[in-house]
């Protein structure tokens, strides 16, 4: 008979351990799963964005280089080919143009884009969700965004009209197509894709360049390098000889709007994997401390019998590590299965917001082992101390029990007691004060549970500051009308004298390139009238004007510029002006969206020396005359794009809530997991060391309640107490985020409203309370003889 195998002391010790601490197993597993969780879910979501996107372009021959001009000879296209770098060249004809969508009110915008006559695209390649291509001399025919089609409801055959060059033409969908150009589609102007509002439609070069007067030209250009070629020199030499025809200044993918947003939102998630999960990981290394610390004392006679007969230093301090790394086993592989799961779910999600054709989910195992290590690390952290500890004891030290505290009644007692509060009150408070670092480990734990929850909320009110800069304070127009070319300021009368209009204001938006020394950063001129009202430059959250001479720059981009109030900049007015002119730095001014460059009107038309232009009217409306307006603009030949502010607030809104209900929600879990977590072996410890104190209570004559006070009241008031901590604590995470997730276009702004620290406190000591209350059961239960005659 082949003789089973049996286990050592040790392992068995190591196994009733476990089934005796399961709740508290669990309840630190808990808190390790969610940083693991956590950064699994960031990489995960990073990484299959990251992945889909790189396989999107490149079976989709998405273009390296982007260019436009007001109007090029096509047969320049073989010129641009010929550089040297260049892989392949399409010359297109792209505008935007307004949309009388049946139905609707209210005019949409849509970016047309020409298609080859010999056939799809070779760049920047559709993929067809619904329908076909359009038919060679029908040039009526047209395929339509898929998120465009699917908000309105589009199949093919269904029609719309639309303002092409200032005629109305009806347009028939004949397919519906994503494309890697446009995986953030947005419209001009706006802060938000809206697909109810904008679309993207193609249709036949031939079809454009009669709708547009564009017979044998092109105005846009996307442009594949060859592998390895320098695209520095590629876009110098795409400048040179676009600059006669109104170039505005080729650029690489980092400038295309859609690929900038993306790789924006890719790089935050990155970031949020480095600044979360070590706050759980902290705090897990804290429990296991705790945890640990506790069995080393009460074990200490065992401790001393497992020396004396003859386990080794290493092997005891081998028995207490491989009982902290059991416990992070389960945490990790919690935290591995519930991170990859909202990994895969909310890469989805952010799949379908970007208008990816199919996501490529496929977690690396680099992602996997770094949660497995940190998960490891956290706990080996906290163990190591208390195993340590455990090796170090002599035998005979072990065997004996500890001395017992030394306590003298003190100024503090004496005040205490002047007080005259209720004994279990009395007893609460010594505790606290007899064990200060215990309490502070303690306070620090709840506190970085309130911090959680606080900083993961702060987006929120981030996010609510930027649209009431952006809506209410900036922007106060209800509809902002955009032309092709600037145009006279005689129009901003004519826009006045359309049906509904309240009040009418001319703008100026442009594109310039602007150096200080070695450094160059693109940007937007924004110029504005005298006493602009609809649309403001804020210094803060006062309106203020821009000085008539030189430009207020951002704060943001005046910091990439390493330029101060007083300095000049090189300016370049791509398609503009040829020579560069000096521009001013008059004032600086806080900025959450986008680059900008404030001037006055007067001042910007001095800089292009030329008669009084705009670009842009802001308009209020009337409410009885708002469909009147609208149906005019529609037939308005010269108008190129119609901003409705209320849309996009809307589209804001809806985006936002949807993106953080799921995020609350997760976020809300984690901190509730902390505090459970904290609030829970917190209570456990101090009912195992305190429990002969507590069955003597009960035997004197107090109540169950009055008993269990006594542990409840120290954990309430301890979780109390750390809430101005963990506000500090939550207000400098959310700051560094709020640095770190800026980019070149949005800054989120620090705001942290009080609501904010109230939910995350609610939150905190809600669950601390319902995980004490569960231990609170054990004091009702305890068997007082048994209790007595205990060593402790």
């Amino acid at each position: 008979m082949i003789p089973r195998p049996q286990l050592r002391a040790l392992d068995l010790k190591l196994l009733r351990d476990l089934r005796r601490l399961w709740a508290q197993v669990l309840a630190i597993a808990a808190v390790l799963g969610c940083g693991v969780a956590v950064l699994l879910m960031s990489l995960g979501m990073s990484d299959a964005l990251d992945r889909s996107r790189a396989a999107y372009y490149e079976r989709e021959a998405f273009a390296q280089v982007f260019a436009r001009a007001t109007r090029a000879p096509l047969g320049l296209a073989g010129e641009l080919r010929a550089i040297p770098g260049v892989r392949d060249v399409e010359a297109r004809v792209s505008r935007f143009v307004l949309l009388d969508l049946p139905g609707r009110v209210r005019p949409a915008t849509a970016q047309v884009v020409s298609l080859p006559d010999a056939g799809p695209p070779r760049l920047n390649r559709l993929v067809l969700r619904s329908g076909r291509w359009p038919e060679p001399g029908r040039w009526d025919e047209v395929i339509v965004d898929a998120p465009f089609a699917a908000a309105q409801g589009y199949r093919p055959g269904d029609r719309f009209a639309a303002n092409l060059g200032g005629a109305r033409r009806e347009l028939t969908v004949v397919g519906t197509a994503l494309s890697p150009e446009f995986v953030y589609t947005i419209g001009p102007g706006a802060m938000m894709p809206d697909p109810s509002g904008h679309a993207v439609i193609w249709m036949p070069r031939r079809a454009a360049e009669a709708a547009f007067d564009m017979t044998g030209a092109f105005d846009d250009a996307v442009i594949a390098l060859r592998r390895g070629a320098d695209e520095a020199s590629v876009i110098a030499a795409i400048d040179r000889l676009l600059a006669p025809y109104g170039a505005t200044g080729a650029h690489g993918r980092d400038r295309q709007i859609s690929h900038a947003f993306l790789d924006s939102e890719i790089e935050t998630l990155r970031v949020m994997a480095w600044i979360l999960p070590p706050v759980f990981l902290l705090i897990t290394a804290f429990l296991v401390n705790m945890v640990m610390a506790r069995i080393v004392a009460l074990e200490r006679a065992e401790i001393g019998l497992l020396k004396a007969a003859g386990y080794s230093n290493g092997a005891v301090l081998s028995h207490y590590l491989l009982l902290a790394g059991l416990i992070a086993s389960v945490g990790i592989a919690l935290g591995l299965t519930v991170g990859g799961v909202l990994a895969r779910e909310m890469a989805g999600l952010y799949a379908r917001f970007y208008n990816f054709p199919e996501l490529i989910f496929s977690m690396s195992w680099t992602a996997w082992a770094l949660g497995a290590l940190a998960g490891f690390a956290a706990a080996g952290l906290g163990a190591t101390r208390a195993a340590l500890g455990a090796a170090r004891l002599p035998p005979a030290v072990a065997m004996a029990p500890p001395s017992p505290p030394r306590f003298a009644r003190g100024a503090v007692d004496r005040l205490l007691s002047a007080v005259r509060l209720p004994q279990t009150d009395m007893m609460i408070l010594r505790s606290v004060l007899r064990w200060p670092l215990r309490a502070g480990t303690a306070v620090l734990g709840y506190a970085l549970g309130t911090a959680i929850l606080v900083s993961s909320s702060f987006f929120s009110d981030s996010l609510d500051g930027i649209m009431e800069r952006a809506f209410d304070l900036s922007n106060r127009a209800d509809v902002v009308l955009s032309f092709p070319r600037d145009l006279p300021v005689d129009v901003i009368a004519a826009v006045r004298d359309l049906p509904g209009v309240l009040q009418a204001e001319g703008h100026v938006y442009a594109a310039v390139r602007l150096s200080h020394g070695h450094l160059t950063e693109d940007a937007t001129i924004q110029a504005l009238p005298p006493g602009s009202d609809l649309t403001r430059m804020l210094d803060g959250t006062r309106p203020a004007a821009p000085p008539d001479a030189g430009a207020v720059l951002t704060d943001r981009l005046a910091a990439r510029l390493g330029v101060r109030p007083g300095e000049v900049l090189r300016a370049e007015l791509v398609g503009l002006r040829r020579d560069p002119v000096a521009l001013r730095v008059a004032g600086l001014v806080p900025e959450v969206m986008g680059a900008t460059a404030y001037m006055t009107l007067s001042g910007y038309d001095r800089l292009l020396g030329r008669p009084p232009k705009i670009s842009s009217v802001a308009v209020t409306l009337r409410a009885d005359g708002e469909a009147a307006f609208h149906r005019a603009v529609k037939a308005a030949p010269a108008v190129g794009g119609a901003l409705l502010l209320a849309d996009n607030r809307r589209a804001f809104e809806s985006t936002i809530a949807q993106n953080m209900t799921v995020m609350a929600t997760v976020y809300v879990v984690l901190g509730s997991a902390i505090a459970i977590g904290v609030a829970y072996n917190g209570a456990r410890i101090q009912l195992s060391e305190r429990a002969r104190e507590l069955a003597s209570l009960r035997i004197l004559g107090l109540t169950r309640w009055e008993v269990s006070w006594v542990l409840v009241g120290e954990v309430l008031l301890l979780a109390l107490l750390a809430q101005p901590l963990g506000w500090a604590l939550g207000y400098g995470i959310a700051a560094l985020m709020a640095d770190r997730f800026s980019s070149e276009f949005y800054t989120l702004p620090l705001v942290v409203e009080p609501a904010t620290f109230a939910f995350a406190s609610l939150v905190s000591l809600g669950a601390s309370v319902a995980s004490v209350m569960l231990v609170r059961r054990r004091i009702d239960r305890l068997d007082l003889v048994a209790v007595m005659k205990t060593r402790e």
